[in-house]
């Protein structure tokens, strides 16, 4: 079904505010009555933060083997929710079924290395087991890295097998193309091994000297920019590219974290906005580790030549030919660069330019023709898929509209299609939709997916079929195999809200939220918000509420997604309205709602969320006295914010983790958005917190892990002295031993059980 798309939210909202999700050739078990439990359980903290989740089954990294034999995910065991094993469901059976256990493979007490520690804090995996695994090309056999070593899996002998078994620390490992090598990185060399004959070769030797880092992705790459390593395999392969990273330029920071019972001093290479980067390379090795050779790399222009990044680099199908993307330090221009390996020639593809910033992607497709490739740009204000030659000549357009493309999620060579996801629908769903390669109708694209709600997706190798991980307000994450049309096959995990579902008891007592929209104060934006209202309101009675909010760029709060049995239902039964409004910054609405935030954060976005709030003060139900805001990170940066210039909306806040003085933050993410301090020292000025703390009027309370390593700890003890001095009062709540995402149940009951006492003390002890 082709539709003409336009930016709407006509016959949506009635579903999004129903208790029943929208169906058309799906049919699913819908809760009703009779299949769920008539008891009205109360929902306390520490149940929404144990076992089983409230949210139900919920496989974790979905993948379809090569093959196309099974579909396999990540499930924790029985016993240990945290400890998990591969399990699959195997196509022909049509069985659920465990496929590897972690155990059988490595029993022990893991221990990981710090660098790993690091990597998978930023990639956010927690917990333990098979955490990670890789598909040899035929499907035939699994990687997993445990311990720090490798162990590679044979499934149809179902025989284990220990690759490497050293004192040193194995990561990033990989299969090679053709399966018949594994390459893994060990003390900041790379290294690959024959599988057959257990031959290892270690390709780079300076690693680990020196400050010298090859094949791994420095702090901001993995931080910042989504790339987790720092070497690339050649189809064919013959070669290696690799990443050599010297971090001698970066200076160290010397960090505490405070732990219940020490203190560690943790040195780290920081780069600190405004300060120096590591100097990075770009070279091809072969994998006998003969012949290196260094790709010369555009210089920046000013005194640092090295001052650039390459956030990404993808061989050509052809293995002849490597692209890689280098970025301005500024990043307001890219450049997409082709070197030819036999030549020892580049040549530059296609160039970005914005007056702003660019926003990275991973959607570069070079088809197998290699002739062409497809590329996705935000050059129009929005983001949409092209079509160029190698040569660098766009030859079309294709997906055009006020709306913006998530990313590709496959491409159909042989039909002609590419299937992404998008916004074409609306901003507050995501769903696949396909448009033909030819390029003939980019405003009109077809949608895939049937339920209105979010869609993420995952294409089998084949074109043939796809797995749909789907929820919407009123439906947790289901699991489904469809055919590429959208036709639904079979459930993967049907996740049905019956008597057995862990949400059973409290699902009647969930309420869901009314979406709507309200316009920013310069009249050119759409704002939307979601407004959550306790059950059995008494007329002519004022409840207060809490503005949950985020507020930061590359991020979305107000969609049609699940939310379940969480703090949100628990404050509402409580009796506190909650209200949620994505300001402009935020993700998913293009450029011209994003670069409004551009050297002076903290500005439009409290506009905004005052904005909000004035839609609430004309609501008759709402207490403007007693409005409360909450919010942890860049939202906790905003609760400062909005407290500090605007107490008169907000009558009590709750900061987590927040970012008090933007110099404290990396180089990647600060600079993309308040330009380079020497250029705009006002602008960092005004971004910070503190010249406004003066006019903190409401209650205030501050929490932070006391082992932060992203948004480090010193933010806080920064603002905590400031606000003595301006003898502002305040509460402090600190956790030792907690990172940024301050994980563990015992953690997370204290913290909201804090957080609600808080809002009580001011909101309800009146």
């Amino acid at each position: 079904m082709k539709k003409h798309i336009k930016h709407s939210l006509i016959g949506i909202t009635s579903v999004l505010c129903s208790a029943l999700f929208h169906h058309t050739a799906v049919q699913a078990t819908e809760p009703t009555a009779s299949t769920i439990s008539k008891t009205n359980t109360p929902l306390t903290i520490e149940r929404i933060f144990s076992s089983p989740s409230l949210n139900g089954v919920t496989p974790k990294s979905l993948k379809f083997s090569p093959d196309g034999s099974r579909v396999t995910y990540l499930q924790g065991k029985s016993d240990d929710l945290n400890r998990y094993d591969l399990w699959e469901y195997n196509l022909a059976s049509k069985e659920n079924r465990l496929l590897v256990d972690s155990q059988a493979l490595f029993s022990g007490t893991e221990v990981l290395s710090d660098e790993e520690k690091a990597r998978r804090e930023r990639q956010r995996i927690y917990g333990f087991g098979i955490m990670e695994y890789k598909f040899s090309s035929d499907g035939s056999a699994l990687l997993f890295p445990l311990n720090g070593d490798v162990y590679y899996y044979h499934l149809a002998t179902k025989a284990a097998k220990r690759l490497t078994e050293t004192a040193a620390f194995e990561t990033d490992i990989k299969f090679s193309p053709k399966g018949n090598y594994v390459s893994f990185i060990r003390e900041q060399n790379v290294f690959v091994l024959h599988i057959e004959s257990g031959k290892e070769v270690q390709l780079t030797k300076d690693g680990g000297s020196n400050n010298i880092k090859n094949g791994m992705s420095e702090f901001v790459a993995q931080e910042e920019m989504d790339r987790m390593t720092g070497y690339w395999w050649s189809p064919n392969e013959k070669h290696i590219a690799f990443l050599r990273v010297d971090e001698s330029p970066v200076k160290t920071v010397i960090r505490n974290e405070i732990y219940a019972e020490n203190i560690e001093l943790i040195e780290q290479r920081y780069p600190a906005t405004g300060t120096k980067n590591v100097i990075i390379e770009l070279a091809v090795t072969d994998i006998k580790g003969k012949k290196t050779r260094f790709i010369d790399l555009e210089q920046a222009s000013g005194d640092n030549k090295h001052d650039f990044y390459l956030p990404r680099v993808k061989w050509l199908p052809d293995s002849k030919n490597l692209s890689y993307q280098w970025q301005s330090r500024d990043q307001k221009t890219l450049k997409l660069k082709a070197y030819n390996l036999k030549k020892r020639k580049q040549k530059t593809l296609l160039t970005e330019h914005s007056d702003h910033w660019l926003n990275l992607h991973n959607d570069l497709y070079f088809l197998s023709d290699n002739k062409t490739f497809i590329w996705a740009s935000e050059r129009d204000g929005f983001k949409h898929l092209y079509h160029f030659s190698n040569q660098g000549k766009l030859i079309s357009q294709l997906t055009k509209g006020n709306w913006v493309v998530d990313q590709i999620e496959h491409i159909d060579e042989e039909k002609g299609v590419i299937y992404f996801t998008g916004r074409a629908d609306t901003p507050l769903e995501r769903h696949l939709y396909r448009v033909p390669l030819s390029g003939k109708s980019p405003e009109h694209v077809a949608r895939v997916t049937k339920r209105n709600g979010f869609h993420s997706i995952n294409f089998s190798k084949d074109s043939k079929t796809y797995i749909d991980s789907f929820s919407n307000i009123s439906t947790p994450k289901q699991v489904s195999l469809h055919q590429a049309d959208g036709q639904h096959i079979t459930w993967l995990e049907q996740n049905s809200i019956d008597e057995q579902h862990p949400i059973s008891p409290y699902y009647n007592e969930l309420i869901a939220p009314k979406f709507g929209n309200i316009t920013s104060n310069d009249g050119k934006s759409t704002l939307y918000y979601k407004l959550y209202k306790p059950k059995n309101m008494v007329p002519g009675k004022k409840y207060p509420v809490i503005v949950k909010v985020y507020g930061g760029p590359h991020a979305q709060t107000v969609k049609n997604s699940w939310q379940g049995a969480d703090m949100t239902q628990y404050m509402l039964q409580q009796g506190y309205i909650v209200f949620q409004l994505d300001n402009r910054g935020s993700n998913y609405r293009g450029t011209d709602f994003e670069f409004p935030i551009y050297e002076k954060l903290g500005q439009v976005e409290v506009e905004d969320q005052i904005s909000g709030v004035q839609y609430l003060h004309s609501l008759p139900f709402v207490d403007k006295e007693r409005i409360g805001i909450f919010g942890h990170s860049y939202g906790g940066y905003m609760a400062l914010m909005t407290l500090f210039k605007a107490s008169d909306y907000f009558k009590a806040g709750v900061s987590g983790a927040p970012v008090t003085d933007w110099l404290l933050y990396d180089t990647h993410y600060t600079e993309r958005y308040l330009s380079h301090p020497e250029i705009n020292a006002a602008g960092y000025e005004a971004s910070s917190v503190f010249p406004y703390v003066s006019g903190l009027k409401s209650p205030l309370m501050v929490y932070h892990g006391m082992a932060d390593d992203n948004v480090l700890f010193t933010n806080t003890t920064k603002l905590m002295k400031t606000l003595q001095d301006e003898n502002k009062q305040f509460e402090l709540m600190t956790y030792p031993g907690s990172k940024h995402s301050m994980r563990g149940k015992k953690v997370k009951v204290h913290l909201n059980n804090t957080i609600m006492s808080f809002f009580d003390r001011h909101f309800k002890q009146q």
